[in-house]
């Protein structure tokens, strides 16, 4: 009830449960009891979690005198239970909000923080009362507060982001790296009001890329780009001369450095390798690139604004350079080199071409006698000659039925089973014999062939596997390679499907194995058809892990099951520093991602022990067994039983093809 003077201005009527809310207006108070009849109300309240609220109830005067009045007011019961249900679930959503085991925040239209998880002060070390009210660049790294100011203004716009890359600074200095979605909240005209945002802790797993990256791209030894890198550094080279902007691409390779290593130990083999590297990185004419690619042997790129023998002199420079002895303490140490030369545009249009014959060029300087350079010439041109006529045997192959598959077992090395199979290409030469992959896989890539072929091989390996389905390699994958210029068909994933169906062969029994170029190439258009594929029940597989890309952001958002780390990396193990060091950190990452992992190219019990040392289960390679036939292999899985020195009792393998 209420009763004032009327004379009294200011002050609002407080419903009984509001404790403070001023709704009614004295002066319509004083109206109803001025007319002495009961009155009717409707108001509306605006809360401040901007949500309105209709009260109805009612005012009835009960004294009306000429010094003031008397008047008693009630709201309707519904009403309030609304409101007290409103704030408790106000309190549940800021309880939720707060305790969420992830970081949340949320800043208004200014990019001030007006509300953080528990979670998020943790990680970042600071109290509730020093964040509210804050801009949030203030807790960013300066490089993020440059992308903030680019990616606000599109996100109040749009009213989404997703994973932005951020950096926070925790309060200690220390910072952590975080890939950061959020979505907005606007009222009825449309207008911002605040955002839900969720940071995703991405500093660990950035770091291990980064290792990877490190590892897979930079020759540990030298600090130079490696093969991988310097092929991906050559494209853009070339893709970047214009007209008239000549390349030339020299590869250098030390004389009889074996015998040092022999002689001399690998510790001073390897000196000598970094003391030549840092002699070809100071050259007079500075080289656009250079890399090391293997053992003892360099790359180097430059610049060719003239006739190709303009370069003789810096050539001979090199190997001047490389001549010089290296002191060792109490002796010197001598090595020389031998130059092979290709020239863009004169002797090749692409990276793989000019590596090619600068190579032909370099064996060319080699069995001239050493310490010597050739340039590519027409004599070595005849080798493009008989690249065409093999070209054309392999057309003949696939009309005579000349190819056939091999088998090759994977094996779960910690329950001593075989859990699956690659199939291997062979070729039967009519004249020449067998012969492997690394003999034409090349030109038939390059010619186009490899996708009959490719076609032929799914298909004949899905046939033989569908006859093994019904013993005991039901459970057993089959891995298949396929090629960028078989992936790149508009008809890859219908190809699949129908030959699955043709043969009968379980999708869960096939994996698709895939190199990582092929899946950077058009990362939307990959994802669509890897996206099918997963639809349809079938594997998938990255092929010689390390080789290419490296890696990186695609493993996270491709539906990728399996990594192969490439016989490469395996074959040095455990001796080669440089790669154990890329094998355990593509292990760690695989274990990071959920990811399985096969090792190719196991071919003795060091290799074996260090991987499983590491935490790699499945492997293959000649440890276990070499290429089978299709009938080797059935017999070698109807007995379930293998030997770790690679040989197998009843099985007769076919003539090992290591290319």
């Amino acid at each position: 009830m209420s009763r004032k003077p009327r004379q009294e201005r200011g002050s609002m009527v407080r419903p009984p449960m509001e404790s403070g809310k001023k709704i009614i207006a004295p002066s319509l108070l004083w109206m109803v009891i001025g007319a002495a009849a009961l009155a009717l109300l409707s108001t509306l309240q605006k809360l401040h979690l901007g949500v309105s609220l209709h009260w109805s109830g009612y005012l009835l005067p009960l004294l009306v005198g000429a010094g003031g009045g008397l008047a008693m007011y009630r709201f309707f019961l519904r009403e309030r239970r609304q409101f007290a249900a409103l704030v408790q679930s106000e309190e549940r959503y800021r309880t939720l909000y707060r305790k969420t085991p992830v970081m949340l925040h949320s800043i208004d239209r200014l990019g001030r923080i007006i509300e953080v998880s528990d979670h998020w002060l943790t990680v970042l070390g600071y109290g509730r009362d020093e964040v509210i009210g804050r801009p949030l660049v203030d807790f960013f790294c300066d490089d993020s507060r440059r992308l903030a100011a680019e990616v606000l203004p599109r996100f109040y716009s749009v009213g989404n982001v997703h994973d932005i890359p951020y950096c926070f600074v925790r309060k200690d200095g220390s910072q952590i790296e975080v890939l950061l979605s959020a979505v907005s909240e606007r009222d009825n005209r449309g207008s911002f009001r605040r955002s839900l945002a969720v940071a995703i802790d991405v500093t660990e797993y950035n770091a291990k890329a980064r290792e990877i990256e490190r590892l897979a791209f930079f020759d540990v030894l030298t600090g130079l780009p490696n093969r991988f890198l310097f092929k991906r550094l050559f494209d853009q080279s070339l893709a970047a001369a214009g007209e008239g902007r000549g390349l030339a691409l020299v590869l250098l390779d030390l004389d009889r450095f074996k015998g040092i290593n022999e002689n001399h130990g690998h510790q001073e083999g390897d000196a000598l390798l970094q003391a030549v590297a840092e002699r070809l990185r100071s050259t007079e004419v500075a080289a656009l690139v250079v890399a090391r690619l293997a053992g003892d042997e360099f790359a180097l790129l430059f610049e060719l604004p003239g006739e190709s023998r303009d370069l003789e002199p810096t050539v001979r420079a090199l190997l001047d350079a490389v001549a010089r002895p290296v002191n060792f303490g109490p002796r010197d140490l001598k090595t020389t080199a031998s130059a092979g030369i290709a020239c863009f545009p004169q002797d090749g249009g692409d990276a793989s071409t000019l590596l090619r014959h600068a190579d032909s060029a370099l064996a060319t300087a080699k069995a001239t006698g050493r310490n010597t350079f050739s340039f590519f010439s027409r004599e070595i041109q005849q080798q493009a000659q008989a690249q065409q006529r093999l070209e054309g045997a392999l057309r003949r192959a696939l009309d005579n039925d000349e190819f056939f598959l091999a088998y090759q077992p994977q094996i779960d090395s910690d329950a001593a089973r075989i859990v699956g199979v690659e199939a291997l290409l062979r070729w039967n030469h009519p004249e020449l014999g067998i012969i492997g992959p690394g003999r034409f896989i090349e030109v038939a890539e390059e010619s186009g062939l490899i996708v009959p072929i490719g076609a032929w091989v799914l298909r004949q390996a899905c046939t033989t596997a569908a006859g093994w389905q019904q013993g005991r390699a039901g459970g057993v994958r089959l891995a298949v390679n396929f090629s960028p210029h078989q992936f790149k068909q508009p008809d890859f994933v219908a190809n699949i499907e129908a030959v699955l169906a043709e043969t009968g062969l379980d999708p869960r029994c096939l994996e698709v194995e895939l190199t990582e170029g092929i899946v950077m190439e058009n990362t939307e258009a990959t994802l669509m058809t890897l996206a099918d594929l997963k639809v349809m029940g079938v594997h998938l597989a990255v092929d010689d892990f390390g080789t290419g890309y490296s890696s990186l952001s695609y493993l996270k958002h491709f539906p990728f099951d399996r990594v192969k780390i490439a016989q490469e990396f395996v074959r040095d193990i455990p001796g080669d520093s440089d790669s154990a060091a890329i094998v355990v950190a593509i292990l760690g990452m695989a274990a990071s991602l959920g990811l399985a992992v096969v090792a190719e190219g196991v071919e003795n019990a060091e290799q074996l022990a260090f991987l499983r040392q590491h935490g790699c289960r499945e492997m293959q390679g000649f440890c276990f067994a070499p290429p089978l036939s299709p009938e080797d292999f059935q017999r070698l899985l109807a007995s379930d039983t293998f030997a770790a020195a690679g040989r197998f009792a009843g099985c007769a393998p076919l003539p090992p093809d290591r290319a």
